[in-house]
């Protein structure tokens, strides 16, 4: 059995868990494992992070390299397409969205989620590095009506893990939602809400998110 290890705030966590339960693929989760230094932990995942996915009595390490797998493994329904310049357009979009929005923004999740201040000019070279980020999105993004095009696949996943925050730190920072003037990232935000799998883990982030400020608070 597949165990996927890590916590439901996690956008990379989640970004696995989308396709576990989008291709119906069974699974156990631990939803309480974080990132760390020690050895026992770093024997599970080399750099310290999570996600990782237990199989075969080994582990999975870097959510790419795992929802590949999930792909290889479990070929239906597909979330790559078959051929293989339409597959790379999938994968290019992937790469757009985690280096070079996901990431660029994470630069600021400490200061904005954590009380970990960063620099002003932190801010400024985020922002930049934004601005160009979104413009390459939306060059490639297709939505139609998915981000690849008309069939739904792995970019619709990962997109949905990171977008929506990487809209929300853009808010906090620089008081604007980047994606805010495309009409087509709104619509086809509000489409992938509705399926089960993605309103399922946006649900459960949000309990999970809840809990973590309340014991925060407490």
């Amino acid at each position: 059995m597949l165990r996927l290890c890590g916590f439901r705030v996690s956008n990379y966590h989640n970004k696995v868990r989308l396709v576990l339960l989008e291709k119906g693929i069974a699974h156990e989760e631990d939803d309480g494992v974080r990132p760390a230094q020690d050895a026992a932990f770093l024997a599970k995942s080399p750099m310290g992070k999570v996600p990782y996915l237990e199989v075969n009595g080994g582990t999975l390490a870097e959510s790419q390299v795992i929802v590949e797998y999930l792909e290889e493994r479990f070929p239906e329904p597909p979330l790559l397409p078959r051929e293989p310049l339409a597959r790379a357009r999938v994968r290019e979009l992937v790469a757009l969205i985690e280096l070079h929005l996901e990431l660029v923004a994470r630069r600021l999740y400490g200061g904005l989620f954590f009380a970990q201040p960063y620099a002003e000019e932190t801010a400024r070279e985020v922002e930049r590095e934004l601005e160009k980020g979104v413009r390459a999105f939306a060059r490639r993004a297709r939505f139609a009506p998915w981000l690849a095009g008309s069939e739904f696949s792995l970019a619709d996943c990962v997109g949905f893990a990171h977008l929506p925050l990487v809209a929300l730190a853009a808010r906090k920072a620089f008081g604007r939602d980047p994606f805010a003037e495309d009409a087509r990232y709104a619509q086809w935000l509000a489409r992938a809400r509705a399926r089960p799998a993605f309103a399922r883990v946006d649900e459960e982030r949000r309990a999970a998110q809840a809990a973590m400020a309340s014991r925060s608070a407490g």
